[in-house]
């Protein structure tokens, strides 16, 4: 059976700043100790960044994937990384990067539930606020 694509151990909380592709690869290297990725996906997430940025407002980034890098994609998983004083996401400050891997185009419905709840300035704004990886898991499932 597959492993919850969203775990407690998945989310970082009150991390300090640090450059976009740092926060990228502390996000790679999270699902790859949760067992969601090999360790090339990383590759593939800085690939996709240099196609198309991934923040997408609200102070969110979503880095993920190439299209095609499901062979590197073991099981779906999301990991949440919490920023509260922000981090500098190519001119735009994100407090939240949510790494996603997707198997068999699960990363559609895994982004479109973010989607919906990050849309909500008000939603980005408690998580951020949360200080325990416990409460940003508690908050997320609650607004799933």
């Amino acid at each position: 059976m597959d492993k919850p694509i969203l775990q407690l151990d998945n989310i970082l909380v009150n991390l300090p700043c640090m450059k976009k592709n740092q926060a990228i690869k502390t996000a790679a290297d999270l699902l790859v100790k949760q067992g969601y990725v090999t360790d090339y996906y990383y590759d593939l997430m800085l690939k996709r960044e240099r196609e198309c940025e991934t923040y997408i407002g609200n102070g969110i980034a979503i880095p993920h994937g190439i299209k095609g890098s499901e062979t590197q994609i073991k099981s779906s998983g999301i990991v949440v990384l919490q920023f509260k004083d922000g981090i500098d996401y190519d001119g735009n400050k994100a407090y939240l990067v949510i790494g996603i891997a997707g198997k068999d185009n699960e990363h559609i419905e895994i982004l479109s539930k973010i989607a919906c709840i990050v849309q909500y300035k008000e939603n980005v704004n408690k998580i951020v606020r949360c200080n325990t990886k416990k409460e940003v898991y508690d908050l997320l499932v609650d607004m799933n």
